[in-house]
C-alpha cells in the first residue's frame, strides 16, 4: 500500500490548535501550527502546545505506518525546548527513527518562521490492531 492510499482525520485538539498537514509519509510528516491562540500568559507559544503538535505528527507518520486497520498508541514522548516564539507560525517536521512491525519511533523538529530551532521531540508509538469505533 502506497502512503495517502487511505485517509485517516485530524484529531479535535489538533483542529482547534489549527494544525494544517502539508506533507505526510511513515517516514515524513510536515505540518504548521499558529502560535496565535497557542499562547501562554505571557504571549510565548506555550510549551504544552510544541509537544502535543510533535506528538501529532510523530503519531499521524506511525498511523501511517500501521496501514488500514491498525492504529499507534503512544508510549513514550520527551522533548525539549530550545527557545520561545511570540508570534508567527511554527513548522513541525517528523522524520521516522526506526519503522518496525510493533514499534514506530519519529523525531520531531519545531522550527518558527525564520527557521530557528524551538523545540525537539522524541515519540516511540506501539503500534496495535485499531479499536473499533
Amino acid at each position: 500500500m502506497a502512503d495517502g492510499d487511505w485517509t485517516i482525520e485530524l484529531g479535535e485538539l489538533d483542529v482547534k490548535m489549527g494544525v494544517r498537514i502539508l506533507e505526510q509519509s511513515a517516514e515524513r510528516v510536515v505540518a504548521t501550527m499558529p502560535v496565535e491562540g497557542n499562547r501562554q500568559s505571557f504571549g510565548l507559544l506555550h510549551g504544552g502546545a510544541s509537544v502535543a503538535f510533535a506528538e501529532a505528527l510523530g503519531s499521524w507518520a506511525a498511523v501511517i505506518h500501521a496501514g488500514p486497520g491498525r492504529s499507534a498508541v503512544g508510549l513514550d514522548i520527551n522533548a525539549t525546548h530550545h527557545r520561545s516564539v511570540r508570534s508567527g507560525t511554527v513548522t513541525g517536521v517528523a522524520t521516522a527513527i526506526r519503522l518496525g512491525r510493533t514499534i514506530a519511533s519519529h523525531e520531531i523538529v519545531v522550527t518558527d518562521d525564520e527557521g530557528n530551532r524551538l523545540c525537539t521531540a522524541r515519540i516511540t508509538n506501539l503500534i496495535v490492531d485499531a479499536p473499533g469505533r
